[in-house]
């Protein structure tokens, strides 16, 4: 591991570098400026102060990503507090787990998730602060209800003379220093907070930085599409973002394909960090409509006119993008086939990285010019990767890493940490791979069952299930992914489906599935039941064999 330097520096450094110019926009709303930032950050700090909030504390975030939501986290970090993201999409009794399992000491909440909660079921809670203007939802503190009454009061005393850059001094971490957990999920029994040291994210960050940096200058737009309390939306839209200098646009509503293509057009990003389905749709919807005829055919296949008419379908593409792009960069879930070749075709930059929420989030990246098609890059800086295979560059192995990313483990979870990292600081990954001889990595499969949410969220199917298979005459159920929708295949309850009609068994399941959506989050809710005769093949531990239902 290179000398760590601290990750609070990189925060300050860009602050004060970068002082008077635009940091955070909320789309179509508030603009902070970099020291507007640095402002609420040293009023939070204030709060922190005043209400007994001390250095190792837990502090709770959860909202749609916007301007006050990212001032939150950075104020917990530079505090040096140990932030606690949690995804907005969560139900109010996923939020509440992750709130008592952390032990927070205050929620930072956003104003669609407040209505979820319930404050009585979060007893350790000493504050619930609304993100939108940072009132008291709830105080159980006379502290912090006089902290928050009189801050600016504290704040003016404090800075008499104007609040200046050389105000600027922010906790000095170090690399073994719990800078979060982040929660992998919600329900009881399946959660896992993953501790991340400070060094993981300087790491990540530091990397981007060297790389994404020769290209992507201060002041440039960045347009945050992805969840900020998932690591991959984090680390490299926004962190990445705010300590290049960059300008981030945040889509405080939920990011639609006609919202993301307005969004890319007004603000004109120099680098998109996604998931493949929202590349996917765009290209299926605005791309191919207009390429796909016999004409356009025709002249593609003519090797005298293809190469300027691939220009031409490439210049569509960035405008399609806002047309200010350096690359796009996709990661979470491979990107399809189809759309991947075609946009290597045109030579439009395109990359895929990889990585898990426990390194942080990244294992591997390369930039879209040493790209290898099909591949998901290189292992970043600071980080060595395996493939447990005799034959690692045809036979497919489960890949390992070990390095400066990687977690010190799962939170109050001895038992889970031991599963994934080994005596010698391995982290089992879960994941099949081969691996090129210039260090290429492919993804062949998971042996995790994870599924991705069409804008990044972790979906476990083994919760869903566990749910479902609970409901009316379901005798054992496996999810599956078709696209972007979510399908649960079931098979009944043998002794009791003789007394049903096909029709009847057919209601039944579409009841349960409402029930079942009504307890779920909006992005791992089910789109259909489908019935299966015969029961699930199963291996000789009695699982289903999944991967048998993949392409079901």
């Amino acid at each position: 591991m290179e000398q760590f330097s601290s990750f609070n520096a990189l925060i300050q450094k860009a602050i004060v570098n970068n002082w008077d110019q635009d940091a955070l926009t909320d789309y179509q709303g508030i603009t902070l400026q970099y020291h507007d930032v640095a402002r609420k950050i040293e009023k939070i700090h204030i709060l922190f102060e005043n209400s007994g909030v001390i250095k190792g504390d837990k502090i709770a975030i959860c909202g749609r990503n916007s301007a006050h939501w990212a001032v939150t986290f950075l104020a917990t970090l530079t505090y040096g507090a140990v932030a606690v993201p949690i995804l907005h999409e969560f139900n109010g009794e996923q939020i509440q787990n992750i709130v008592n399992h952390s032990g927070s000491k205050l929620l930072f909440i956003g104003d669609f998730a407040v209505k979820t909660i319930d404050p009585e079921a979060m007893p350790s809670l000493e504050a619930i602060i609304n993100l939108p203007d940072f009132s008291l939802f709830v105080s159980r503190s006379e502290k912090i209800t006089y902290a928050r009454e009189h801050l600016n009061m504290m704040f003016g005393s404090k800075y008499p003379k104007a609040f200046r850059a050389e105000h600027v001094k922010y906790h000095e971490d170090s690399a073994e220093e719990l800078s979060m957990i982040n929660y992998t999920s919600g329900t009881t029994g399946f959660s896992k907070g993953v501790m991340l040291p400070y060094r993981t994210i300087w790491s990540n960050v530091e990397f981007c930085l060297r790389i994404l940096g020769r290209n992507v200058k201060a002041g440039d737009n960045m347009l945050s599409i992805l969840p900020m309390a998932h690591m991959y939306g984090m680390a490299v839209e926004f962190l990445f973002g705010f300590c290049n200098g960059c300008h981030l646009f945040f889509l405080t509503r939920l990011p639609s394909p006609a919202i993301i293509a307005e969004a890319f057009a007004t603000v004109k990003p120099s680098v998109i960090i996604t998931v493949p389905l929202i590349i996917e749709k765009i290209i299926r919807k605005k791309v191919f409509p207009k390429i796909q005829d016999n004409r356009m055919r025709l002249l593609l296949a003519m090797p005298i006119v293809s190469k300027k008419v691939k220009t031409r379908i490439c210049n569509e593409v960035y405008k399609a993008f806002g047309g200010n792009l350096y690359e796009i960069i996709v990661g979470g879930a491979p990107l399809s086939k189809e759309v991947e070749e075609f946009l290597l075709s045109i030579g439009f930059p395109i990359t895929v990285g990889y990585g898990t929420t426990e390194c942080a989030p990244l294992i591997s990246f390369s930039d879209y010019h040493d790209f290898a098609a099909g591949s998901c890059g290189t292992p970043v800086d600071r980080m060595e990767v395996k493939i447990l295979s005799p034959d690692p560059q045809n036979i497919a192995g489960e890949i390992v890493a070990k390095g400066t990313n990687v977690m010190t483990g799962y939170y109050m979870n001895e038992e889970a940490t031991r599963e994934v990292l080994d005596a010698d600081g391995w982290y089992h990954t879960g994941d099949l791979a081969t691996m090129s001889a210039d260090g290429h990595i492919f993804i062949r499969g998971r042996l995790k069952n994870m599924l991705l949410g069409a804008n990044g969220q972790n979906v476990y199917p083994e919760e869903i299930e566990d749910k479902l298979n609970t409901m009316a005459m379901v005798s054992e159920s496996l999810v599956i992914q078709r696209g972007d929708k979510l399908v649960a295949l079931v098979h009944p309850d043998k002794d009791e489906v003789v007394s049903f009609t096909r029709e009847e068994l057919e209601n039944i399941m579409e009841q349960n599935r409402q029930e079942l959506n009504n307890i779920l989050p909006a992005y791992s809710r089910i789109s259909a039941i489908e019935l299966q005769d015969e029961e699930f093949a199963k291996t000789p531990k009695k699982s289903i064999k999944r991967y048998l239902y993949k392409n079901n």
